[in-house]
């Protein structure tokens, strides 16, 4: 004798699925007026990076005129770049200003 068993699974309806959001990332601009090692300590403390990776990451953007340092969720690349920012200036250059990035998303 079979027995019948209900469907215990709802009908999943497909147009109801949520997209991803896609990454985004945090650029690091190159400036004239901040130095080197400025720009590696503030990286070193906003993402607590090696040594190594910061400098990888500042010679890059001296280089090429930007660095993707991050790439994550808005929020949290949003987040990140305001705390580039909360750092300020370096003290010791002359018309400095705070670091300049943005974020951008990956595409």
């Amino acid at each position: 004798m079979a027995v019948a068993t209900p469907d215990l699974l709802p009908d999943i309806d497909s147009d109801t699925r949520t997209d991803r959001q896609p990454p985004y990332a945090v650029i690091l601009h190159n400036d004239d007026f901040n130095n080197f090692d400025f720009v590696v300590n503030v990286l070193r403390k906003v993402f607590s990076y090696p040594i190594e990776k910061c400098v990888d990451l500042t010679k890059e953007a001296d280089e090429t005129g930007r660095s993707i340092v991050w790439t994550g969720a808005l929020e949290l690349a949003e987040l990140k770049a305001d705390q580039i920012h909360s750092c300020g200036a370096d003290p010791r250059a002359k018309n400095a200003s705070a670091l300049g990035v943005t974020v951008e998303p990956l595409v």
